[in-house]
C-alpha cells in the first residue's frame, strides 16, 4: 500500500468513522458520501477492493431494459468523445443502479482502463465502489465530479470523475453519463470545462429521449431567448390531445414544480401558463419569434415558446410495429398485435431466422414459447421439414435418453425388436424443439451437449454416431441461471443453447390483449363477439395462467354466449369475475397526502384522463392491466363507479 493510499484511508476513518474534523476537509457533498458509505452501506475504508465487473449475461439485461435510449444515448457519447478523447477521457453511460451498459475509450490503454473499472459492465453504484462520480450522482440527483482524494476507496484516488444524471420524461433518474480519466492535475478546479461538458451533453441525450418519447404529441420549447427556443431549448414539455401535461424534461419539471409546488403532470396547460390551449397556433414556427412570448402563470416570468404539434397520423393503433416491419416474417409478425416487449423479441428473432445461432426462449408458463418457436421454424428456409418437439418434463426420466438418441434392436431390456429412431434424429433437416430444458437430467446434458457440438448423434447401442443437421430451440420458465450456479445444470450447455435468449411477456403486461381476444374469437369460429363491459373485467384480470388460461376463457365465454351472441360479463367463468374483484376492489381513495407519491401522480393522472384508464396507460407507457393493479394496491377507485 502506498504512503499516499494509507494517508487518505485515515481521513475517511477520522472524517466518516469518528466525525472529527480534519485539516482538509472535503465539499460537503463529499463529506456526506463517505458518511453514508460508512453508516449506510457498511464499507470499511481500510479494505481496498478491485473495482466489480459483472459478466457478459449481466450487462446484458441491463441494457435490454434501456435498448431504445442507449441507441439515442450513443450518438451523444459519441459526440461528447470526440471533444474529449485527446484528452485522456473515457466516457461511460450507466444505468440508474450504476451499471456501465455503454462505454468508449481508447484501445490503447483497454488493460488499464479495465483494472481501474473503466470499461463495460463495471458497477459504480455507491454502495458497492464507495464514493465515486456515478454513484454519488445517484444519490444526490445532482452533476458533479468526484476527484482523486475525493474517492471513498483509496484503490479509486488516482482516478478523476465527471458525472451528470440523465431523466427520463417523467422525472425518474433513467442513466448517468461520466467522463472519467486514470491520472489528472492535482487541482479539481482542473475538471471545471469536464463537468461542463458533462452536463451539456447529458442534457443533449435527455432531450433526444424526450423528443423520440413523445413525437405523437404535442412538443412545447421554452427558452427565456427567442433566438434560442426552436434550436436549443432549456426546457421541454408534452401536451396530450386534451392539452394535459405528460411529459416534462429535467429543467422544465424543476422549473413547473418550483411554480406550482408540485407535480405537474396531469395538470392542464391554461393552469401553468398565462395562455389558451386555443391560441397554441401563434406559437408555431411560422410566427416570429420575438412574438411568442408566454409569461407562467403563477410568477410571470416570461419565456419564449415554440410549439411543435403532432405529425398527421395514418390509422394503425391496431397494426403491430413487427407486421410493419417487412423485414419481419408473417409467421412472426402474427404472434403480436401490436405489444412493444414482444414486438421487441420478434424483431430481433426476425434476424435470427436462417442463422447457426441456437435460442434460448424463456417466460412464465403458458406464454406461448412453442407457439414462437414454431413461427421461427416457418419463417426460415427449414419450412416444410420436420418441426419436432420434446417436453423434457413430460418424458420419464427412464425413457428420455431412448426417446432422444433412439436405440438399437435389443440393446436394452425392454427395447423395440426394430429398435427406435430418436427424436433428434426425427428433427434431421428441420427443427429440434426442446421444452422445459430445466427439467433434462444431468447426464443427458452431457450427450445433447455433444449433439449440439458435433452435430451427431449415438443411438444407445450403436458404436457409430450418425450426422443430423437439426436447428435447435430450447425453452424454459425456470431460471437456468439459477440452476446452472446449484450445480444442477451445465454452464457449458448453457451457453451453448443461449446463443440468442428471447424473453416473451407474461399476458398481464401484453397491450395487445383486445387483440388476442379477437384473435381467438376469429379462430373458435362462432360468429361470438366481445361486449364492452367484458372486455374491462378481462383487462383488470392478472393472467396467472398466460395465454392458456385466455383461451380457455374465451372458448367457454364463447359457448356460454352461442352462435353469433355477444360475451358480457355473466358469460364469464366465476372464477375470473372472483379473482378481478378480489384484485381490483378497494376501498374509497384516502386524502392524496396519506398517500405514496407514485399513488399522488397516479391519481392525477385518472383524474385528468376522466378516469379513463386506458389514456392513462397510453400516457404512462404500460398495459391497462398495470394500471388497474396499481389502483388496487394504493386503494383507489373509480367514483363513477361507486
Amino acid at each position: 500500500m502506498e504512503l499516499r493510499q494509507r494517508e487518505h484511508i485515515a481521513t475517511v476513518m477520522r472524517l466518516a468513522g469518528e466525525g472529527l474534523a480534519v485539516a482538509e476537509t472535503p465539499d460537503p457533498l463529499i463529506a456526506d458520501s463517505w458518511t453514508r458509505c460508512v453508516h449506510q452501506h457498511g464499507l470499511d475504508p481500510t479494505r481496498m477492493q478491485e473495482a466489480i465487473i459483472l459478466p457478459h449475461h449481466r450487462v446484458r439485461e441491463h441494457q435490454d431494459r434501456l435498448e431504445e435510449f442507449l441507441r439515442i444515448a450513443r450518438h451523444g457519447l459519441e459526440a461528447l468523445y470526440q471533444q474529449v478523447a485527446g484528452m485522456g477521457y473515457c466516457v461511460l453511460l450507466t444505468d440508474a443502479h450504476g451499471v456501465t451498459v455503454d462505454f468508449i475509450g481508447d484501445l490503447q490503454l483497454d488493460t488499464a482502463l479495465r483494472r481501474a473499472g473503466l470499461c463495460l459492465g463495471s458497477d459504480w453504484s455507491e454502495h458497492h465502489a464507495g464514493t465515486c462520480g456515478v454513484g454519488t450522482a445517484i444519490v444526490t440527483g445532482q452533476a458533479l465530479t468526484v476527484h482523486q482524494g475525493d474517492h471513498f476507496d483509496a484503490t479509486h484516488i488516482p482516478l478523476t470523475c465527471t458525472a451528470a444524471p440523465i431523466y427520463d420524461p417523467l422525472g425518474r433518474l433513467n442513466a448517468i453519463l461520466d467522463i472519467s480519466a486514470l491520472t489528472s492535475p492535482q487541482a479539481k478546479s482542473s475538471q471545471h470545462l469536464a463537468l461542463q461538458l458533462v452536463k451539456i451533453y447529458a442534457q443533449r441525450v435527455e432531450n433526444a429521449n424526450f423528443l423520440r418519447c413523445f413525437r405523437h404529441d404535442w412538443v412545447l420549447k421554452l427558452h427565456p431567448s427567442p433566438e434560442f427556443v426552436e434550436i436549443n431549448p432549456d426546457h421541454l414539455v408534452a401536451l396530450d390531445a386534451h392539452g394535459r401535461i405528460v411529459g416534462h424534461n429535467r429543467a422544465a419539471q424543476l422549473l413547473l414544480e418550483g411554480e406550482h409546488g408540485s407535480t405537474v403532470l396531469g395538470l392542464p396547460f391554461e393552469q401553468l401558463f398565462n395562455a389558451r390551449l386555443a391560441d397554441l397556433g401563434r406559437f408555431l414556427r411560422a410566427m416570429p419569434g420575438e412574438q411568442r412570448a408566454v409569461t407562467l402563470a403563477r410568477s410571470g416570468r416570461v419565456l419564449f415558446l415554440h410549439a411543435v404539434p403532432p405529425p398527421a397520423r395514418w390509422d394503425s393503433a391496431a397494426t403491430s410495429v413487427a407486421q410493419a416491419d417487412p423485414a419481419v416474417p408473417a409467421a412472426l409478425a402474427q404472434l403480436s398485435g401490436g405489444d412493444p416487449q414482444l414486438d421487441r423479441q420478434i424483431q430481433r428473432a426476425a434476424k435470427l431466422v436462417d442463422t447457426p445461432v441456437s435460442i434460448l426462449i424463456t417466460g412464465e408458463t403458458g406464454t406461448g414459447k412453442e407457439y414462437f418457436a414454431k413461427a421461427l421454424h416457418e419463417a426460415s428456409q427449414r419450412r416444410g421439414k420436420p418441426f419436432v418437439a420434446v417436453n423434457c418434463a413430460a418424458i420419464p426420466e427412464t425413457l428420455i435418453e431412448s426417446e432422444l438418441f433412439g436405440h438399437l434392436p435389443g440393446s436394452f431390456s425392454g427395447a423395440r425388436v426394430r429398435g427406435k429412431t430418436g427424436l433428434i434424429q426425427e428433427a434431421d433437416g428441420g427443427t429440434l424443439f426442446l421444452d422445459e430444458i430445466g427439467d433434462m437430467p444431468l447426464p443427458l446434458q452431457a450427450r445433447l451437449l455433444r449433439v449440439l457440438a458435433e452435430r451427431e448423434v449415438l443411438p444407445i447401442g450403436a458404436t457409430r454416431a450418425v450426422k443430423v443437421d437439426v436447428r435447435v430451440i430450447a425453452a424454459t420458465h425456470a431460471d437456468l441461471q439459477a440452476l446452472v450456479r446449484t450445480g444442477r445444470f451445465r454452464d457449458d450447455l448453457y451457453y451453448r443453447l443461449a446463443g440468442a435468449h428471447l424473453v416473451l411477456p407474461p399476458l398481464r403486461q401484453r397491450r395487445d390483449l383486445p387483440w388476442l381476444v379477437a384473435k381467438l374469437l376469429r379462430e373458435n369460429g362462432r360468429g361470438v363477439q366481445l361486449g364492452p363491459d367484458a372486455e374491462h373485467w378481462m383487462c383488470a384480470h392478472d393472467w396467472l395462467g398466460n395465454l392458456r388460461e385466455l383461451k380457455n376463457v374465451i372458448d367457454y365465454a364463447s359457448a356460454m354466449a352461442g352462435e353469433g351472441g355477444v360475451i358480457g360479463v355473466t358469460e364469464l367463468p366465476d372464477t375470473l369475475l372472483a379473482a378481478v374483484q378480489a384484485n381490483v376492489a378497494a376501498p374509497a381513495v384516502g386524502e392524496p397526502a396519506t398517500m405514496p407519491a407514485e399513488a399522488q401522480l397516479l391519481l392525477q393522472y385518472l383524474r385528468a384522463a376522466r378516469w379513463n384508464v386506458t389514456a392513462v396507460a397510453h400516457q404512462l407507457g404500460v398495459s391497462r392491466m398495470t394500471v388497474y393493479r396499481r389502483m388496487k394496491r394504493w386503494g383507489i377507485r373509480d367514483p363513477h363507479t361507486c
